[in-house]
């Protein structure tokens, strides 16, 4: 397993030494919790809060980021959840009972069964026999046959309409959805007030138009202003004792599907001086860091290829025929999402996609991220993509775990290179931002939002005590 702590050592930095409400300093070894979470020892970890904890003033700012490593703990677990007769289990459902023990071995040692020692006993991670059925080609990933098949049609509709009408926006799509968010009854104490964001759509991109918010169960809300890195649309209401608290949205969109052929479009020199080319070329930690790793890889793909749209090619196929899709882990508890994805040999849509901003940024070409949902039939679920500008062009859609398609056609195949299909929902424009209003607490998902947020007075309410669904209507 991979070191797991960068992103605590972020969370924490600016405790050290800090200083509580009464003046006094409070002294912590944060070597500690590293090395407790690295070695899984989480019981360890939660003693040493408690006793962090009762230094300081409660909700002191100190406070909150020893809570952090309280959660961070409490989601490990609940993502290594499989003691090894329940993955045997799953193995035996998924790919078939007459493995060997020294086939396991070779899967937990390559990591493809995914696990790690929790207070001395081995945990499996809950998608580790999914994820290996995946990776054995036993199983279908993010995009099945029925949906490659959709894209193939579609995308070769939005070529031609675009050829046509010569532009770079077509076959537009009306949607109207409605999301909803239950949480559990009683997870909160009866009175206590519950916040919640819900994603709202992006109002102001080209290929996301005429949204229109159609109904809100509360009647009083806040809708964040649209320079938001994440869109979002807020409620609050007490919790009521043995029922539910339902929070729920309703809101009508058009999506757009937009392409470039880069062969056609000349492609300028960047311009380096200006804010754009250097926020947007520029790591940013934890997830988009230039490692030795990262940077050789990248420049043995890449070799002398200086031209951008050639260097995104380069770039696109390599992680296309190297790194599979794969169920992830929560985000919160991964500190180098791009290091993981090439220490493991397989990601999520979000893991390829970082790891492949962290190399686009690496040779100087300006990437940015973009997430929300997919709506394709039969195929709604979350999804993350990105944005690639070409000087001269200007801001370019590209999908890395659309893959490059089955087609002759050149064009058809590297569609998702330089092109996105009318089938999405606009959330985010990056990564990591303030919410408005800000969230007291630690997130749930601390980079990306697609599933919402809770919290109340106590602290965040994890995803394990609510579930969410989008519904198109």
């Amino acid at each position: 397993m991979q070191k797991t702590l960068m992103i605590f050592l972020i969370l924490a930095a600016f405790c050290s030494g800090c200083v509580n409400d009464t003046n006094q300093k409070v002294e912590t070894d944060w070597s500690k919790p590293e090395q407790f979470l690295e070695n899984g020892q989480l019981l360890a970890l939660s003693t040493w809060v408690d006793s962090a904890q009762h230094a300081v003033p409660m909700y002191s700012e100190l406070w909150m980021k020893l809570d952090s490593f309280r959660q961070i703990a409490n989601r490990v677990q609940l993502e290594f959840s499989l003691d090894e007769g329940a993955v045997r289990e799953q193995l035996n459902a998924r790919i078939d009972d007459d493995y060997t023990q020294e086939e396991l071995e070779g899967w937990e040692h390559n990591g493809k069964l995914e696990y790690k020692v929790i207070n001395g006993e081995k945990r499996y991670f809950k998608r580790a026999a999914s994820n290996l059925a995946l990776l054995l080609n036993k199983g279908d990933g993010l995009i099945d046959a029925a949906l490659d098949s959709f894209c193939l049609v579609h995308t070769n509709e939005v070529i031609r309409a675009i050829d046509t009408a010569n532009t770079f926006l077509a076959e537009p799509q009306v949607f109207e959805v409605q999301f909803d968010v239950r949480l559990q009854a009683d997870v909160v104490p009866a009175g206590e007030m519950v916040r919640c964001w819900l994603p709202f759509p992006k109002t102001s991109h080209g290929r996301q138009r005429d949204v229109e918010l159609v109904s809100v169960y509360e009647p009083s809300y806040l809708l964040a202003d649209d320079s938001c890195v994440h869109g979002s649309i807020y409620m609050e209401k007490p919790a009521i004792a043995g029922k539910e608290t339902v929070f729920s949205v309703a809101y009508n969109f058009q999506s757009y599907a937009e392409y470039y052929d880069m062969g056609k479009l000349q492609v300028l020199p960047y311009d380096t001086s200006t804010t754009l080319y250097k926020q947007y070329t520029a790591q940013q930690a934890p997830h988009i860091v230039f490692s030795k790793e990262m940077m050789q890889l990248s420049d043995s793909i890449c070799g002398n290829e200086v031209r951008p749209h050639e260097v995104v090619k380069r770039l696109y196929y390599w992680i296309d025929e190297n790194i599979p899709w794969a169920g992830a882990l929560e985000y919160a508890i991964m500190p180098d999402i791009p290091r993981y994805v090439l220490n493991n040999r397989k990601g999520d849509c979000g893991m390829q996609t970082l790891l492949f901003m962290a190399m686009v940024r690496y040779k100087g070409i300006p990437v940015k991220w973009q997430s929300g949902w997919m709506l394709h039939p039969d195929a709604i679920n979350l999804h993350d993509w990105c944005e690639v500008y070409y000087q001269g062009v200007g801001w370019v859609p590209l999908d890395m775990s659309f893959s490059l398609q089955k087609s002759d056609d050149e064009r058809i195949k590297e569609f998702y290179i330089s092109g996105i299909d009318a089938y999405r929902l606009i959330i985010n424009d990056d990564i990591g931002a303030d919410f408005h209003p800000i969230k007291r607490f630690m997130r749930s998902e601390p980079w990306d939002f697609q599933r919402g947020e809770l919290e109340w007075s106590g602290g965040n309410i994890y995803f394990n005590q609510w579930t969410y669904e989008l519904t198109l209507l």
